[in-house]
C-alpha cells in the first residue's frame, strides 16, 4: 500500500512548508479512526493556504484520504481535545516523512504532557464539566429527565477527561477505558447511570449527588489555570477585559459561567464599581483573598 502511495507522499515531502508525514491504516472493517477509508496519509504544514485540505484517492479496490493540516490546527486539536483520532495519529501513526525530528518532537511533548498544557486542559473540561452540570441539574428540576440525562452523560466524560489529564495522560477515543484504570469511582458513576435498573429520576438524583463531591475536589485544579492567568497580571477585571485577555480565549462561551460558579464557591470575589446610574454598578472580578 505504502508503494503506490509513494508518488503522493514524496511530492508533498518535496515541498519546504511541509514539517511530517504520517499513515494510518485501517485496524478492522469498521474503523472510524480512518473515517472508514483504507489508509489516511497525515501532512502537516507550516503554515497551509487554508488550515485544512483534503483529497480522496481511489486504487487497486481500496481507498485512501489524504489530510494537509497547517500546524496551527493541529495545536487546536491537541489542545481542545475536538478531533480525539489526531491524538492517535500522531502517536501511533507510520512516519513517512519528518523533518528535522518534527513529529517525535511532537511525540515526546505528548507523553511528557507539560504542566502548563495540563493546567490548560484541565481548566477546559473543568468549564465544560461545570456548564453540563448546572444545564442538567437544570433539567433535572423541571423533570425533564431525559434532557437531564443527555447533559448528565455530557458532564461525566467531562469529568473522566479532567481525570485523566490531572493524572498528566492525554484523553484518548476510549476515554472509558482509560478512566477505569486510573478512577475507578467515575466509571462506577458511568456504568451506574446507563446501566441501573433504577428508575431514571433516581439514578439522575444519585448521579447529581455524587457529581457535586466531584467537582468540589477537583475545583482547586480545575480553576487553578484561570486563578493563575487572573493574578498574574491585574486585581481586578471587567468581564470586557477578561474577554479581550488571549489567554482565556480557550474557555469560550464556557468563560461567564465558570466565573459564576467560582464566585459561589468563594474562589472569586465580586468588587462592585459604580455606574452613572443610581444603584448600579459594573461587576468586576478578582481572586478572593484567603
Amino acid at each position: 500500500m505504502e508503494d503506490v502511495l509513494r508518488p503522493i507522499y514524496q511530492e508533498r515531502a518535496s515541498h519546504p512548508q511541509t514539517l511530517g508525514i504520517l499513515m494510518i491504516e485501517k485496524g478492522s472493517d469498521y474503523s472510524p479512526e480512518t473515517d472508514l477509508f483504507d489508509v489516511v496519509l497525515f501532512v502537516i504544514v507550516r503554515e497551509g493556504r487554508e488550515p485544512i485540505f483534503i483529497k480522496h484517492y481511489a486504487f487497486e479496490e481500496k481507498s485512501a484520504s489524504l489530510h494537509i493540516v497547517d500546524e496551527r490546527q493541529v495545536k487546536e486539536w491537541v489542545l481542545f481535545g475536538s478531533n480525539r483520532k489526531v491524538m492517535n495519529w500522531l502517536l501511533n501513526g507510520k512516519v513517512l516523512f519528518d523533518r528535522n525530528e518534527y513529529i517525535e518532537q511532537w511525540r515526546q511533548r505528548l507523553l511528557q504532557f507539560p504542566v502548563d498544557e495540563r493546567k490548560v486542559k484541565m481548566g477546559i473540561e473543568f468549564a465544560k464539566l461545570v456548564r453540563r452540570y448546572i444545564e442538567g441539574r437544570s433539567f433535572f428540576e423541571k423533570d425533564q429527565w431525559l434532557d437531564a440525562y443527555n447533559h448528565v452523560l455530557h458532564a461525566l466524560h467531562h469529568l473522566a477527561r479532567l481525570s485523566i489529564i490531572e493524572n498528566g495522560f492525554y484523553p484518548e477515543v476510549t476515554v472509558w477505558n482509560q478512566v477505569k484504570h486510573i478512577e475507578p469511582q467515575i466509571h462506577k458513576l458511568y456504568a451506574e447511570l446507563v446501566g441501573s435498573e433504577e428508575p431514571l429520576d433516581k439514578r439522575l438524583q444519585l448521579l447529581f449527588l455524587a457529581s457535586d463531591f466531584f467537582i468540589h475536589s477537583k475545583l482547586k485544579q480545575g480553576a487553578s489555570h484561570l486563578i493563575h492567568v487572573l493574578q498574574k497580571k491585574k486585581t481586578s477585571w471587567s468581564m470586557a477585559e477578561l474577554l479581550d485577555e488571549q489567554e482565556l480565549a480557550v474557555y469560550g462561551v464556557d468563560l461567564a459561567i465558570l466565573l459564576e460558579f467560582l464566585v459561589e464557591k468563594h474562589i472569586l470575589s465580586v468588587e462592585k464599581i459604580a455606574t452613572k446610574g443610581q444603584g448600579v454598578f459594573h461587576r468586576h472580578y478578582m481572586v478572593e483573598k484567603k
